[in-house]
């Protein structure tokens, strides 16, 4: 088990190829499974866009590096599809408050615990006098973007299950006498089915023959008069479309790094070749930080400095 304090800022390390691949920067938290997703990563490129290590790929997490098989392992933004939801809720929960379902507040959660397999498996939450506890995840029903549920009775409802244990003992007396009344109908269930499965193989079979004559039927007549239209036309027509499908997969990138960014806080200052501050460290990133960042060729540096 690991402090969250205890991977991030570690180096990540293939061991196929031996080299240093960037250092782990933030944790991408699947808060509807309580479990860690994913690593990002800030490395020599990363003004080009966010990174990250499924934590699946991850081989160990030791004192000293995050190992990993080999930099094949690492995905763009763009290649993270799967990942696009939990990155724009950005879900953190180190710094939320902790709250009981009842209204109280608890304090606030100052540190999580993660297993080798990324599941979360406690909390440590820092009361308003500064005392500290633990609390397991059995005992959390949702992790959200500023608010940790608990729910104090969580162990409760597992103290439950052991009354149900005689139950099995009961259900075991009748159990030599069972065969005896199966041994009789066994013969006349085996024969019932027998006519039921025949009926469905004469039924299939005419719409299998129906399906193969229209098919048939069709391209015979369309194939010779398409023919020889689309030889010329998709030729002039192709770079248009290449160009249009590229167009449109910077603005759906763009879009996403977009709706990445809002929201979030910038974590150091940001300035144009001027000096001019676009955005200070710490404050909120909006509409008007992300068009002055644009204009100012300063918009990929900005995504790679938010918290």
């Amino acid at each position: 088990m690991k402090k969250s304090v205890e991977i991030l800022g570690l180096p990540i390390i293939s061991i196929t190829e031996g080299r240093e691949l960037g250092v782990s920067k933030t944790l991408l938290i699947d808060a509807k499974n309580g479990t860690v997703a994913a690593i990002t990563i800030e490395d020599a490129d990363w003004y080009r866009g966010v990174k990250l290590i499924p934590y699946e790929s991850v081989i160990a997490i030791g004192d000293d590096a995050v190992t990993i098989t080999n930099s094949e392992n690492i995905l763009t933004l763009d290649a993270a599809g799967d990942y696009e939801t939990l990155l724009d809720e950005n879900i953190r929960i180190i710094d939320t408050k902790a709250i009981t379902k009842s209204g109280t507040i608890q304090g606030k959660v100052t540190e999580l615990y993660i297993g080798d397999d990324g599941k979360i498996e406690k909390c440590e939450i820092t009361a308003p006098d500064g005392t500290t506890s633990d609390i397991g995840t059995d005992q959390i029903s949702i992790f959200g973007k500023q608010v940790t549920v608990i729910d104090p009775n969580g162990e409760k409802k597992n103290d439950v299950m052991p009354k149900a244990e005689p139950a099995p003992v009961q259900a075991a007396a009748p159990a030599p006498e069972a065969p005896k009344a199966e041994e009789k109908p066994a013969e006349p269930k085996a024969e019932a089915p027998a006519p039921k499965a025949e009926e469905p193989k004469k039924e299939e079979a005419p719409k299998a023959e129906e399906v193969k004559p229209e098919h048939k039927a069709e391209p015979k007549k369309e194939a010779p008069k398409a023919a020889p239209a689309p030889k010329a036309e998709p030729k002039k027509e192709a770079p248009k479309a290449d160009a249009a499908k590229q167009a449109a997969a910077d603005k759906a990138s763009e879009e996403r790094h977009r709706r990445f960014l809002l929201g979030k806080k910038a974590a150091r200052d940001i300035k144009m070749d001027n000096g001019i501050v676009i955005v200070e460290a710490g404050q909120d990133i909006t509409e008007e930080v992300l068009q002055k960042a644009k204009l100012a060729n300063k918009f990929i540096e900005l995504s790679m400095n938010v918290q």
